[in-house]
Parts: C-alpha cells; structure tokens; sequence
C-alpha cells in the first residue's frame, strides 16, 4: 500500500522491532484481523524508553479526557489548542503539576508523541515541521457525506479519509487510535491491566513501530491495543456507522448510557464486518 511519500522524500522508520505479518490478503483484500498480543497483552516488540511527555493539538472533549487519563497514568502533557495557551489554564489548573499550555508548534515539538484530537477536517492546519518525525495519534472520525467537499487533498484524489493526516505529514508516523470510542467513556472504561472487562482498542498506520509505541500508551491508560494494520484499515473503525464505530456502545442507551466493555475478541470480529 502507498504511503503518500513524495518520491525523494521517503519517512526514515523507527527504530524499535516491528509486530509480525498482521493481515493475510485474498483478491478482494484483507480477510482477517488477527490479534497480535504475547501473554501480558501487549504487542510483541522490544521494548521502547517510556512516554513522559505527550503533545496534545486540541483540547476538546475527546483531547481533554485523555489528557486526564494521561496524567492519571503517570505522564506529562503539553497542551495547546487553535485559542491559545491563556484560554488552557483552567484545564492545567485541573490536570495539575504534570500539565502545562504552549502554542500548538510548541506541543508539538515537545510530545514525544503528539495526540491531535481536532476535528478532520482541520487538518491542514497541523503544523508539518514541528512534527516531523513525531508518531502522532490522529483521534478523528470520517463522516462519509458530511466531509464531501471539506478534505482537499481527498476531494482532488491525492488520498483517502482515513490516510489524509498522513499525507498532509509525510516525514511524521500516523497511527489511527481512540476514533471508536465516546469521549465519556475513555475514562468510564479504563481498567488495569489483566482486569476481566478490560476493553480493547484497535489502532492502524503505515509503520509497524509507531503501531507498537502507541499499543504500549494505550497498556498504561487503561486500554489492550488491539493492531488493525496499514492506516487505511481505519476504514474498519473510524468511519461512523461502521460495527466497530459502535463497540463500547449500549444498544439500549447509546450515548446516553454508560459505555459496555469490549474486548479484543469482540472487536475483532467487528472489524471482519466491513469487507
């Protein structure tokens, strides 16, 4: 699968070991979504120095709730948003010692991983520079319809919804996390590792390490990652209306109720459903 790496300028790999063959292929593309975990329920790879910092582009509902999860986890976070660093400190004053604001260059330079939790439509506005050879989580959702005519790089054929964050940072590492999930219920489900209901989260992208760098985030906030693959397998879970989109989701209550327990099983086979 193409990249989107303008010839001459292909993205230098990380460098930790890669997870194993993820996916095998018929004519008509990916037949299964195999688990990848070892025993501890985590990927199978060396193992990386810790996030301390994270970089936080947006500070919504959804940026919000993981920066708290984060915090709670142990980690620092650089926050930054569209308004500027005065309208955070409410938000700082909340997370306490481990957080503090910048300019969103700022966060972005400072994240040893950087989370962008800004709507997709928004972004052109990431800055390249400051997040080149950064793994950057891409935490939005594809709105099939509602975005027609609002992703230039799409609407002119240069790439899909789900790969457009990646081509618009070609030198960066996009991984696909955290799209599946109501923001109410990061924290709601959230379990300790080992725990019988904890759930899982699927993440995608292009490069086997950033996949694995951001399956070891999701262990220390509470989630199994759960490896879907190449970033176009997003497509399984971050287009709404998708099984996969609706995992955590009480079908009684919806958004209204309190989020269910999903485990790498369950989503698994939701994946399979999307052809």
């Amino acid at each position: 699968m193409s990249s989107h790496v303008p010839s001459g300028r292909r993205r230098r790999r990380l460098t930790s070991a890669g997870t194993p063959s993820l996916k095998s292929r018929h004519a008509c593309g990916y037949s299964q979504v195999p688990l990848h975990f070892n025993r501890r329920g985590r990927f199978p790879h060396r193992q990386e120095l810790p996030v301390t910092t994270l970089g936080f582009i947006g500070t919504g509902k959804v940026g919000a709730a993981l920066a708290r999860l984060a915090v709670g986890a142990g980690h620092d976070v650089v926050l930054a948003n569209r308004r500027g660093p005065a309208t955070l400190q409410d938000l700082v004053e909340e997370l306490g010692p481990r957080a503090r604001a910048a300019t969103v260059p700022e966060a972005a330079r400072a994240g040893e991983i950087v989370v962008v939790a800004v709507p997709l439509t928004s972004y052109p506005e990431l800055p390249v520079e400051a997040l080149r050879g950064k793994v950057v989580i891409d935490t939005s959702n594809h709105k099939p319809g509602e975005h027609t005519g609002h992703l230039p790089a799409v609407d002119q054929g240069l790439t899909t919804p789900y790969e457009v964050m990646q081509h618009h940072l070609p030198q960066s590492f996009v991984v696909k996390a955290f799209s599946n999930m109501f923001f109410r219920h990061l924290a709601a489900l959230a379990r300790p590792a080992g725990a019988a209901d904890r759930s899982a989260l699927p993440v995608a992208g292009d490069d086997p390490s950033a996949r694995a760098r951001v399956g070891e985030l999701l262990n220390t906030l509470g989630y199994d990652p759960l490896d879907a693959g190449p970033l176009v397998e997003s497509r399984r879970f971050a287009a709404f209306g998708t099984p996969a989109n609706q995992a955590y989701l009480d079908p009684e209550g919806l958004f209204a109720a309190p989020g269910r327990p999903a485990p790498a099983t369950r989503v698994a086979e939701l994946l399979r459903r999307v052809p």
